[in-house]
């Protein structure tokens, strides 16, 4: 059973519906590309679809190592972890929704439907409670008063 600080950045990251997935090009270049999470598992597993001939799949097939950024609001996570291709045809039904079929209309069993499983194996995150306006005012009050902004909750946690 994972502990309360992989609890949490599992919680938060189950609630930002899209992010960042970045990956290793074969001259070492780090790139990244919008993708929407289908799943957050509690054992720190990301789950998204992709096009079997795409970019990402063929690098993630070159070098799994692979980051995961997530954004909403004030609340940041980010995952450093190994990126496999499955090709399960019971898991895509499962994480199959209306989101996926405008990016793969053929349906989940097309032949070029694949899913990513990202295995994170550490991440961080920055969680301000209350919001952007919360966040808004400990700005003005760092300004005002010139101490130091305090960011919310912070923690480097490993999956």
């Amino acid at each position: 059973m994972p502990g309360t600080e992989q609890q949490k950045i599992i919680e938060l990251a189950r609630g930002i519906p899209f992010g960042w997935l970045t990956t290793v090009t074969d001259d070492g270049r780090l790139v990244s590309r919008p993708m929407s999470p289908r799943e957050v598992t509690d054992d720190g597993e990301i789950w998204y679809f992709a096009e079997r001939d795409s970019r990402d799949a063929s690098e993630i097939s070159a070098n799994a190592n692979v980051g995961v950024t997530l954004n909403s609001g004030s609340t940041f996570v980010s995952f450093a972890g190994v990126a496999e291709l499955v090709d399960d045809a019971a898991r895509k039904d499962e994480l199959w929704d209306a989101a996926v079929e405008a990016w793969l209309p053929d349906g989940p069993q097309s032949p070029n439907a694949i899913l990513i499983k990202v295995t994170a194996e550490s991440g961080e995150y920055w969680d301000s409670p209350g919001g952007r306006l919360a966040t808004l005012i400990s700005f003005v009050k760092a300004k005002a008063t010139g101490e130091r902004y305090e960011g919310g909750e912070n923690e480097t946690v490993t999956l």
